[in-house]
């Protein structure tokens, strides 16, 4: 099993309904406050489940989410083929885009799935997608010194907040018997200091860079905005 295999199958990384509402809520809250414009043509690159995508719809002039598993693909033109100006799309789709095409792209909680080389790759297409000052936003990255009860302990603040306390105490348990556990034993996620972020991020192209806030619930983990040149 790959972790493409994982978020296409049944997990049980959202301890709850409410809980994966939530949080993509809160993503979708978050990557609005990117947007540009109100005509800007947005990618949401490894967009998961984007129960919340609407909300990014109507605040941009085009939005592609991007999602590399085709059951997760098919939920969402199940959920969102109403809006016509919100395309799903693969990520072969993606790099098949002309060139600077694109205001934003964001890629949030993403990159820990991927290889150094598989992200270099992508920091390229990104570079060439976006038009002449144009912006793209890493967030959720994970810092080497940031361990899983980390994460843990900011689920569980996020839970409280959130009125789902029991059941993150029950995924958590659950998650120490899943596949997840396993594959992150297997596979590992990638993890990147903030100087190796950035100098990534330089060395594809892009200029500007900064950190930012971060998407989600978890302040132990990075963000990082960039520009194309133009």
């Amino acid at each position: 099993m790959s972790w493409r295999d994982f978020w296409n199958g049944e997990h049980s990384i959202y301890v709850s309904p409410r809980h994966k509402a939530l949080h993509y809520r809160q993503i979708a809250r978050d990557l609005v406050g990117q947007i540009p414009a109100s005509d800007a043509v947005v990618l949401d690159h490894g967009c998961g489940e984007a129960l919340s995508a609407d909300l990014v719809a109507a605040a941009c002039g085009k939005l592609y989410l991007c999602e590399a598993a085709p059951n997760v693909r098919e939920r969402l033109r199940a959920m969102f083929g109403r809006i016509g100006h919100l395309a799903v799309v693969s990520p072969e789709e993606v790099e098949a885009l002309p060139e600077a095409t694109l205001d934003l792209v964001v890629a949030n909680s993403l990159i820990q799935y991927l290889s150094r080389e598989e992200l270099v790759a992508l920091l390229r297409t990104w570079l060439a997608k976006l038009k002449p000052g144009g912006k793209l936003v890493i967030a959720d990255v994970i810092p080497p010194d940031v361990s899983p009860l980390t994460d843990a302990s900011q689920l569980l603040a996020f839970a409280w907040r959130g009125g789902f306390l029991a059941a993150a105490l029950a995924g958590l348990v659950r998650t120490a018997f899943s596949d997840y556990r396993k594959l992150r034993a297997q596979y590992g996620l990638s993890t990147y200091a903030a100087e190796q972020i950035t100098a990534l991020i330089a060395q594809a192209g892009f200029e500007a860079i900064a950190p930012a806030r971060n998407f989600g619930h978890n302040p132990h983990r990075m963000t990082f905005e960039a520009r194309r040149p133009g």
